[in-house]
């Protein structure tokens, strides 16, 4: 496997990571891009910017600087399948989205993202955030939830090994 590779096996993309590093989560939505990041340890991740979708061009621009600028080694992109694990045209987007980011060279794992809006916006509402403020972060907050179950899912296949 090659450092663009699209895998959704956490000890795929384990392979593709040997060292660790930091990576960027995100949640990919038709009108933005929630983004979070964690640390090189793989120990917590936080919410990061939100990308207001344009132009393809422009959004992967931003990403691209994100991830430079944070010094990124990897890319975790949420992969809404239907509740019975099915693809359906949002997976299929989400799926295109994520081969148009492979020239960026960095290893992407597609981690399953059901429940992770549920999770962030309960999480936001116990922090007791107003609605307007949960509106202006809740995508960040989804990209950190599935951003930390997919770093969770790598620490334990670096334990098994």
């Amino acid at each position: 496997m090659t450092a663009g590779a699209i895998v959704t096996s956490a000890a795929d993309y384990r392979a593709l990571v040997p060292d660790g590093g930091r990576l960027l989560g995100l949640d990919v939505g038709t009108k933005t891009i929630g983004t979070a990041t964690c640390d090189a340890g793989w120990s917590f991740a936080s919410p990061a910017l939100l990308v207001r979708r344009t132009k393809f061009t422009k959004d992967r621009e931003a990403l691209a600087t994100l991830a430079a600028t944070q010094g990124i080694v990897g890319l975790v992109i949420g992969l809404p399948l239907s509740m019975d694990g099915s693809d359906s045209p949002r997976t299929q987007s989400t799926r295109a989205f994520a081969r148009n980011m492979v020239d960026l060279a960095l290893p992407i794992l597609l981690w399953d993202e059901r429940w992770s809006t549920v999770a962030a916006e309960r999480a936001l509402i116990e922090q007791d955030m107003s609605r307007a403020k949960r509106a202006d972060r809740i995508d960040s907050a989804a990209a950190a939830h599935i951003l930390q179950a997919a770093i969770d899912a790598l620490v334990r296949v670096e334990v098994r090994a």
